[in-house]
């Protein structure tokens, strides 16, 4: 999965980017799978647990029965 990730893109209020990143489940997607490098993917990681905490991305999937 390549995608263009920049300083300015990768940001926690930026969920459509983010969403990129998380399985239908709401886990952080690995590097192996992303193909992001390291640093990258640190930030990615600090920018989903910040959006989280802000409320623009559920920590989990909402399941209903």
């Amino acid at each position: 999965m390549k995608v263009n990730l920049t300083k300015t893109n990768l940001n926690y209020k930026n969920v459509l980017l983010l969403r990129k990143f998380i399985n239908p489940e709401g886990k952080i997607l690995p590097r192996r799978l992303t193909q992001v490098p390291l640093k990258q993917h640190k930030i990615i990681t600090n920018a989903i647990k910040k959006a989280r905490i802000a409320s623009f991305i559920p920590f989990k999937r909402m399941t209903f029965y």
